[in-house]
């Protein structure tokens, strides 16, 4: 008698990166939920389960886990990929606007982790795979809260995988670099762009709008997830990101910090 197949929790699964994670692992045989804010269950995609979840909504996360739970009877892995991105100068970005971008990208993957965890603890096993960003390596100019965030994403991933080990449960990072979605037009703004800034922010979002033209299939990142699910010994942390983006992330290490942002300014600016 076969072993059944894996149940998996995908957040922000009903458009871009989670999307594809969705379709690649619904494909290779796993039970897969993803969920979104916007989800309608008379319009199901084919392949996976949409449910809808709010990862700033304590009641909302738990009662898609729950009925998760209830459908399935458990939780083998969750990938937590709904997030938010921003661009603004710093100075231009309300601590309102930046408590929005902590709620969904840092405190959303906490709500979803203590939603399941009970769960995975009780089978004694699971894994949870955070996405992050090349961005949590480095602050990036006119997107600096977006950085900040990732970067807290990665280091509550690090503290949480040493908690949850005992019990069985595996923590990874994912850190993607640009990829072709629809990211570019959903991110936070300001509402007022300041007049000092507005040169470098302009010549900076130009620059992003660019680099977006030439990014990759998201499909790629579905199959490094697709791989971590079935390694036996999963990485901390995989970067899935090509050329420059992958070369900075290596800069970022190796480099004096004042050398670096002047290499960050030539790039930008």
């Amino acid at each position: 008698m076969s072993a059944p197949s894996k149940v998996v929790l995908v957040t922000g699964g009903g458009q871009g990166l989670g999307k594809s994670i969705c379709v690649r692992l619904a494909g290779l045989g796993y039970k897969v939920y993803g969920t979104s804010r916007t989800a309608d269950p008379a319009q199901q995609p084919q392949g996976y389960h949409l449910l809808s979840m709010d990862v700033t909504d304590d009641t909302s996360v738990a009662h898609a886990v729950a009925e998760i739970v209830q459908r399935e009877g458990r939780i083998d892995v969750v990938v937590n990929n709904a997030g938010l991105g921003v661009q603004g100068a710093a100075e231009d970005i309300t601590p309102d606007l930046a408590k929005q971008l902590f709620d969904t990208n840092v405190l959303g993957p906490h709500r979803v982790c203590r939603a399941v965890l009970p769960h995975m603890r009780e089978h004694k096993k699971g894994l949870i795979i955070n996405i992050s960003s090349v961005a949590a390596n480095f602050g990036l100019p006119y997107r600096s809260f977006y950085s900040a965030t990732k970067a807290a994403l990665d280091r509550y991933s690090e503290a949480l995988s040493t908690e949850v080990d005992r019990f069985g449960i595996t923590v990874v990072v994912v850190q993607p670099g640009e990829f072709n979605t629809n990211i570019g037009a959903s991110r936070l703004r300001p509402a007022v762009i300041s007049e000092a800034n507005k040169p470098g922010y302009e010549k900076a979002m130009a620059i992003l709008g660019s680099s977006l033209h030439y990014s990759r299939d998201p499909d790629e990142l579905a199959q490094v997830v697709a791989g971590i699910i079935v390694s036996p010994a999963p990485k901390a942390t995989y970067i899935v990101a090509q050329g420059m983006q992958r070369i900075s992330v290596l800069a970022k290490k190796i480099l004096p910090g004042r050398m670096f942002e002047r290499m960050l300014r030539k790039h930008y600016e």
